[in-house]
């Protein structure tokens, strides 16, 4: 058999990427997507929003939005996913209520962007456009209530809509927080006292 042909030493063949390494890149393209989603999500709006300004942050071609996701309401629900990966990690049910509300203000704290974009699609797209999803899964207040952590005269889901409220509103209004307790909401002062408040609170009406 002769030996096979040799090619020079100042050139290199081309290599295919490995599946791995393919893999590896399509998970790195879907996680930047996201990531510059969220960013553009937060500030513009989901209406406000342009594919190619996601695909420009991410520094991906617009052409894998639709291939990875099938467009930018593919991205959203790729962020509500996100986030309930994030929230299955902090929201255990053998926890007290108000140790819960506190790790939920404080994950809104740490990263607003995510209540900031709930806050622009209520308020810029017609909710009839919005498509409605799961309702709120109440089990968790219901059952706090039958073990008496909770009182058992108020409406689960009127309690929870209360909780959300309290979470969000320090992102959903902060010109509020000026006015009412004179502190800069980005604040470490305030956001320190109001955490501790919040805490007081959700520990008053748990009795």
């Amino acid at each position: 058999m002769t030996e096979p042909t040799k090619r020079p030493a100042t050139k290199q063949a081309r290599r295919a990427p490995a599946p791995d390494e393919r893999t590896l890149d399509a998970e790195r393209s879907r996680r930047l997507l996201v990531d510059a989603a969220l960013e553009e999500f937060s500030a513009k709006g989901y209406a406000g929003a342009r594919v190619q300004d996601i695909a420009d942050r991410a520094g991906v071609n617009k052409q894998l939005i639709n291939y990875y996701f099938g467009g930018k309401e593919g991205l959203y629900c790729a962020l509500h996913r996100r986030w309930l990966e994030r929230e299955a990690e902090f929201n255990d049910p053998e926890a007290p209520f108000d140790e819960i509300v506190v790790r939920y203000l404080r994950h809104v704290l740490d990263d607003p962007r995510g209540t900031r974009l709930n806050a622009w699609r209520a308020l810029t797209e017609d909710l009839d456009d919005i498509p409605p999803g799961p309702r709120e899964d109440l089990s968790d207040i219901e059952r706090r209530q039958a073990a008496g952590e909770l009182p058992a005269d108020l409406d689960p889901a009127a309690l929870m809509f209360a909780v959300m409220a309290l979470v969000s509103a320090p992102v959903t209004k902060p010109l509020a927080v000026r006015h009412v307790f004179g502190m800069d909401p980005e604040s470490p002062e305030f956001q320190e006292h109001y955490t501790e408040q919040l805490r007081r609170i959700v520990r008053h009406l748990a009795g």
